[in-house]
């Protein structure tokens, strides 16, 4: 079956890999698009496994804070180079995450890779991811937060590779938030 330039553009669209991969997934499942993005899924996991011995000393930490300011939760990425984690996927990825991450209230890593995410878990999203740009990636850390009287305020320093949350009790005026703010800056 000749697979068509317009089938390959719209696989590689949905999935976001290579056009040559798109094209050989098309031939091996006769055109069906759907089986091809399982096909796909499918190699994408086999190649983050393979990738998984891999150091992965690099990334992003991105927090999330609710809009009460009474929980937050801080999360740790971790990429192989700071070419991915200056990536604009790899930054909205982390981000994504911090806000499963408080809504679900994940205290822990297992926790957090099991928290349902754009149709499947967070864990595997970061396996496509993975697959996609072709680096080792995991998640290193989660730090969730709360508090009962007062609030969570938060910075991100270095472009998201320190980021910092202040847990402050009592008063949550205006004024000090922005204590708050300026604490979290330093």
């Amino acid at each position: 079956m000749a697979i068509s330039a317009t089938q390959v553009r719209d696989l590689r669209q949905a999935t976001g890999v290579g056009m040559m991969e798109c094209k050989k997934a098309l031939e091996e499942t006769s055109g069906d698009i759907d089986q091809a993005i399982i096909l796909l899924r499918e190699r994408g996991l086999a190649r983050a496994a393979k990738k998984a011995g891999r150091t992965a000393a690099d990334g992003l930490v991105a927090f999330s804070i609710a809009d009460d300011a009474k929980s937050a939760v801080l999360v740790e990425i971790n990429c192989e180079t700071d070419f991915t984690a200056k990536n604009d996927e790899f930054r909205a990825f982390v981000s994504s995450v911090a806000k499963a991450a408080l809504a679900a209230k994940a205290g822990s890593v297992e926790e957090l890779s099991a928290v349902a995410f754009n149709g499947s878990t967070v864990g595997e999203q970061l396996g496509q991811l993975i697959a996609k740009i072709g680096e080792n990636m995991n998640l290193r850390r989660v730090q969730s937060f709360t508090i009962a009287n007062g609030f969570i305020a938060g910075y991100s320093h270095m472009g998201g590779r320190i980021g910092t949350l202040v847990v402050c009790e009592g008063d949550s005026s205006t004024k000090a938030r922005e204590v708050g703010m300026d604490l979290a800056l330093h």
